[in-house]
């Protein structure tokens, strides 16, 4: 999802900031007199000596009531935004470690990767896996388990996801002392040559 807002974001601020530099330049290069073509009536930027923002527009709305308010409140709505997604990208997305209870008022750490390491290669084991690849999330005391399965071109989805739930995370939920480990599991067949008929 983040990936997702990341790129969309990119792309649309990378858009506006290009028509809005191109306007720009258009004008500042006096791009319209010079190579004898019109602008659309209304066009802020037409000739060289132009500024991007005259002393009217920038005054023009600071006597009405509404003004400050909504300036402040878009600001902060920009302000909220930008942290929210400084933050995102500062999160870390892997499970570097799991909290696994001993019991006796202590704990001890588990490192997320070797967890991962474990749970792929029971699931690659199970008949019908070609590969797996496994992603710790959420926090340490709750972790989440994000599962990708390239299946052989024979292997059936069901039974292949009841027999990953019943054993790889089974186990790694119970050697890990997690009353559960809940997992999003993602399945492709694997990409293999066609055969020839004589």
């Amino acid at each position: 999802m983040l990936r997702i807002v990341n790129r969309v974001l990119t792309a649309l601020t990378g858009l506006v900031l290009l028509a809005l530099g191109l306007a720009v330049l258009c004008g500042g290069l006096d791009l319209p007199h010079r190579w004898g073509f019109s602008m659309p009536s209304g066009w802020p930027w037409t000739h060289g000596g132009d500024v991007l923002l005259s002393d009217h527009n920038l005054t023009k709305w600071r006597g009405e009531g509404w003004w400050w308010p909504v300036v402040i409140a878009a600001l902060a709505v920009l302000l909220v935004l930008t942290l929210w997604w400084l933050l995102a990208q500062l999160r870390r997305h892997r499970l570097r470690e799991v909290l696994v209870d001993s019991y006796d008022g202590g704990g001890a750490l588990l490192r997320g990767r070797a967890m991962e390491d474990v749970i792929a290669a029971e699931a690659e084991a199970l008949p019908g896996v070609d590969r797996a690849r496994v992603t710790l999330t959420g926090r340490r005391t709750q972790p989440r388990a994000r599962i990708g399965l390239v299946l052989a071109a024979h292997a059936r989805p069901g039974p292949e996801a009841h027999r990953l739930r019943a054993e790889a995370i089974e186990h790694a939920a119970v050697s890990a002392g997690l009353d559960a480990l809940p997992a999003e599991v993602k399945m492709r067949a694997a990409r293999h040559r066609a055969e020839r008929v004589n």
